[in-house]
């Protein structure tokens, strides 16, 4: 099934005004997190607040008024160890990435390298959801994967 084949959207329904607005990262650092999306992501500052003893912030990508990143500072870094290869990161159950779609997935890996973010594998096509796909960690293993639009989808 592509993405074209998707079932049409219903806006009589009771949870028909829900849409995807932020997607939250508990981080040990807050300072650390907030500069790495900014110096390695190009992403914007784009709200902060206190919240009790912790310190928030919404990230936005450079180009994108519609979808943010919640830092939320404080708490326990995981003893998990970085995967290796996307594989690797699929046994355990739980929360797992949020994705970012880009336009030349090599030209961004080549700049991701050039600026020191782990990578997790090579991109690698996916063919049943028509999509080459990357996956990038951050300092403390939380993954983001990149996903480009193959040139056939319509």
């Amino acid at each position: 099934m592509s993405m074209s084949d998707l079932s049409p959207q219903n806006n009589k329904r009771t949870f028909a005004s829900m849409k995807g607005h932020h997607v939250a990262v508990r981080v040990p650092d807050y300072e650390a997190s907030k500069r790495w999306f900014v110096e390695k992501l190009d992403f914007r500052v784009v709200q902060e607040w206190p919240y009790g003893d912790m310190n928030l912030a919404y990230l936005a990508p450079a180009n994108d008024n519609t979808f943010f990143i919640e830092i939320l500072g404080g708490g326990t870094p995981s003893n998990a160890p970085i995967p290796s290869t996307v594989n690797d990161s699929l046994h355990e159950a739980g929360y797992h990435h949020f994705c970012l779609h880009v336009d030349r997935m090599d030209d961004m890996i080549a700049e991701l390298r050039r600026r020191g973010v782990t990578i997790i594998g090579e991109p690698f096509e996916l063919e049943a959801i028509n999509r080459r796909l990357a996956f990038i960690a951050d300092q403390w293993g939380n993954l983001i994967e990149l996903a480009q639009l193959l040139e056939n989808e319509i």
